[in-house]
């Protein structure tokens, strides 16, 4: 029986080397989806197998400091006994990927236009590239008539990078619109835990309350902004009023 060569040998170390990678690969892929899969089902949002690529490059990719925060100019901090009430801040005219939602529950709206998102942003666009993380994302919602709930119709956004704002790759989903929103100013307030239509009309209600003169703003439109995904437990987010132009 021929001896093997030292270069079969390599090429096949090489091979099954490259398998195994390959496997635990393939087995993280499963387990990041799987886990979405089971926070899609805490919000009544199916989570399909197409997005396990999406999900492993995002999480991949999901380096602190590699995040990019959506530039503001820090205008007022009001804060009473030393704890932060609000920031008063100017947004720059800016482009960003909006996606329109209107799902029975807020939750899944934005469950479901972060996942178009997250395809647009993984390379389903014109460059083929992975755009990169910015944060927030925000998600711009509407009160009824009366204020006391919001409406169905929500709007979940994505700031294109820097270096993409002059041109911005076109997105391969039809329902994702590039939009270019104009400077605002806005009054912050931050807030952890999931956001629901609970959640949110008690933040509205609350920075309402501590605004010295809330008129100022839109009454019935407002942004919520999460720096975490929404798979995430403990979320950090921020109600957004909107001081009107």
């Amino acid at each position: 029986m021929a001896e093997e060569s030292p270069d079969s040998a390599y090429h096949s170390n090489g091979s099954s080397l490259e398998e195994e990678a390959e496997r635990m690969e393939d087995e993280e892929q499963e387990r990041l989806l799987s886990y979405w899969q089971s926070v899609g089902r805490g919000h009544q949002v199916d989570v399909p197998r197409d997005m396990a690529e999406p999900i492993q490059q995002l999480t991949r990719n999901n380096n602190p400091q590699e995040r990019q925060t959506v530039p503001f100019t820090l205008i007022q901090r009001k804060e009473k006994l030393g704890a932060l009430l609000y920031e008063k801040r100017q947004y720059g005219k800016a482009k960003w990927a909006c996606i329109k939602m209107k799902e029975k529950q807020y939750e899944q709206s934005i469950c479901l236009g972060f996942m178009k998102l997250m395809r647009y942003i993984c390379e389903q666009n014109s460059s083929g590239l992975y755009l990169g993380i910015t944060i927030p994302i925000v998600t711009i919602v509407h009160t009824n008539e009366s204020q006391s709930e919001i409406t169905q119709s929500v709007t979940v956004a994505y700031y294109l990078p820097e270096v993409l704002q002059d041109e911005p790759p076109h997105p391969f989903d039809s329902d994702i619109i590039i939009e270019e929103w104009p400077s605002t100013i806005v009054y912050s307030r931050s807030f952890r835990g999931i956001t629901n239509e609970d959640s949110i009309m008690r933040e509205i209600n609350l920075l309402a309350e501590i605004l010295e003169s809330p008129e100022l703003c839109l009454q019935d439109t407002f942004i919520i902004a999460g720096y975490t995904n929404p798979a995430a437990a403990n979320r950090h987010n921020e109600i957004w009023f909107l001081q009107r132009p």
